[in-house]
């Protein structure tokens, strides 16, 4: 069992993410946007993030993932970054940012399961 902050704009996908990681005993938090995301990590700290790339405001999942890999407290947590967005350039940009894994929507749920458990395997 893991604790798993969703950050993502769109509530139905909220949901598909959680109905995925919940039967597999994770627990799942979710915000909205990047600053409700910052937030939530600051009330505790969860094995996995989950982060989606576009998101509304002022901080897309780019800059809030080299934000997490640039402040010690967060460094260590793995982000799977989430997106419609597939081009190699695109991916460059997410791994340049600090991402640890790259899924892109629309995506099947077992890969979900598959790639958050790798994720959160010890190393």
């Amino acid at each position: 069992m893991a604790r798993i902050l969703v950050i993502e704009d769109v509530a139905a996908i909220r949901r598909l993410i959680r109905w995925s990681l919940e039967p597999e005993g994770h627990v799942i938090t979710e915000a909205p946007d990047a600053r409700r995301g910052l937030l939530t990590l600051r009330e505790g700290l969860p094995e996995l993030i989950v982060l989606d790339v576009m998101l509304p405001g002022d901080i897309d999942g780019y800059a809030l993932c080299r934000t997490l890999k640039s402040q010690p407290r967060w460094a260590h947590i793995p982000v799977l970054l989430l997106t419609s967005l597939s081009s190699a350039r695109e991916r460059a940009t997410g791994e340049q940012a600090g991402a640890t894994a790259y899924l892109t929507k629309p995506f099947v749920p077992m890969e979900l399961v598959e790639v958050v458990e790798a994720l959160l395997l010890p190393t």
